[in-house]
């Protein structure tokens, strides 16, 4: 009869016994946490369909040509925030690429002419510090400052509002807040002028005064002062409906300013009493099933409408680095980790490839030009919809990182 194998003089049957019971409690323990995806995982999946699909960075918004554009800085912010989690020099390149396509020897931005007076066109300009930093290319901060002069003259409202582009007058957009005011804030801190800030504040504080609707919480897309347009409130100037992506520009405005404004500025305060305000409505609108959010917020059971992925990503992503900075209480942490995980249920597509796909992402939406768009229900369900659009790409990118972040 062979003699049990022992471990420092006790029976192994009794160690295994011992063992066994500690590995039950252990997964029970496991098993009753709540457990979150890989959000790193995620990102980096996400990036790498991203340059998969457009290996040319200024083709990421099926651009047939060169352009500086938002969503093309838009992308490169994010694949710059990859790279400074993970470190992987192939997303910092990525980013790189795009600034060095479009910028000259010169340090002028190609495809860029500040007399249009767009502000859209800031964005873009918030992943040069970063690249500037690492680099001390001088070409990227003469990019930096043409972008920052077209502030000095762009043209403004009565009450001092920066228009959305000169192209449409006397309007401001909430989307334009997200385009300007974190760049202009992230000059003010890189160039030490503490001074700009109060002008940076002032921008939210007219959006919120002039397009906020204390009865559903939420924000119109757009205001004109003049409201001459055939979309203005005759009023109040406002457009007509609340459109989920313009609120999700709004909500990332809020949460990416306030990395810049300093904690003893008096305007700090007032940013994070709108961001509240913000955080509430989205909250309100967030569908209880899926967990995400419809292109018209506040109309989901009206037929046409639909589940959206470029607002539902820009939400979870506002809400998560809300919380986790404590802009907002730690009660939205639940809905935003919710809002996530329909984000990987509602929208993400696994392609035969081995990429993903971020599917019903609406391509884009505006006021006013030619063809006209009146901000009507009937519009905003109408505009096409697509995959893989950078302006839900982005965030989710975004949004994945902070799911890191908490984990």
């Amino acid at each position: 009869m062979k003699t049990l194998l022992t471990r420092n003089g006790k029976p192994a049957a009794i160690i295994s016994a011992a063992l066994l019971f500690l590995t039950i409690i252990s997964c029970q323990t496991v098993s009753n946490k709540k457990t979150l995806p890989d959000g790193l995982q995620m990102a980096v999946r996400m990036a790498d369909s991203e340059i998969q699909l457009f290996p040319e960075p200024w083709a990421v918004d099926f651009n047939p040509r060169p352009a500086w554009n938002y969503t093309q800085g838009l992308i490169a912010y994010s694949m710059i925030h990859v790279w400074k989690t993970n470190g992987e020099e192939a997303y910092y390149n990525y980013a790189k690429k795009y600034a060095d396509q479009l910028i000259d020897s010169t340090g002028t931005i190609l495809a860029y002419k500040v007399e249009n007076y767009n502000i859209d066109c800031l964005n873009p300009g918030k992943f040069l510090f970063d690249l500037y930093e690492r680099t001390q290319d001088e070409r990227y901060l003469k990019a930096i400052e043409q972008l920052r002069d077209q502030l000095k003259t762009h043209p403004r409202t009565s009450e001092g509002g920066f228009w959305h582009k000169k192209r449409y007058p006397h309007q401001m957009w909430l989307d334009g807040l997200y385009m300007g005011a974190p760049f202009y804030a992230q000059y003010a801190v890189h160039f030490n002028q503490p001074e700009l800030f109060e002008d940076i504040v002032k921008q939210f504080l007219l959006v919120n005064q002039h397009t906020y609707d204390p009865k559903t919480g939420l924000n119109y897309h757009g205001w004109d002062e003049s409201k001459e347009q055939q979309w203005a409130n005759p009023e109040t100037g406002c457009s007509p409906n609340f459109w989920g992506r313009a609120m999700g520009w709004y909500a990332m405005a809020l949460v990416d300013v306030l990395d810049f404004i300093p904690a003893d500025h008096p305007g700090r305060a007032q940013i994070l009493e709108i961001l509240n305000q913000v955080a509430a409505g989205i909250k309100k609108y967030q569908d209880a099933e899926s967990g995400v959010w419809y292109q018209v917020l506040d109309q989901g059971n009206r037929e046409g409408n639909y589940l959206e992925a470029t607002a539902s990503s820009m939400f979870v992503y506002a809400l998560l680095k809300a919380v986790r900075l404590h802009y907002i209480d730690t009660s939205y942490r639940e809905m935003a980790l919710k809002g996530y995980d329909g984000l990987l249920k509602t929208f993400i597509k696994e392609n035969e490839n081995g990429t993903i796909s971020l599917t019903r992402c609406c391509s884009v939406a505006g006021l006013g030009g030619n063809p006209y768009r009146d901000g009507s229900f009937e519009y905003y369900i109408s505009e096409p919809v697509r995959d893989n659009d950078p302006k839900g790409v982005g965030p989710f990118i975004l949004a994945s990182l902070e799911i890191h972040m908490i984990q």
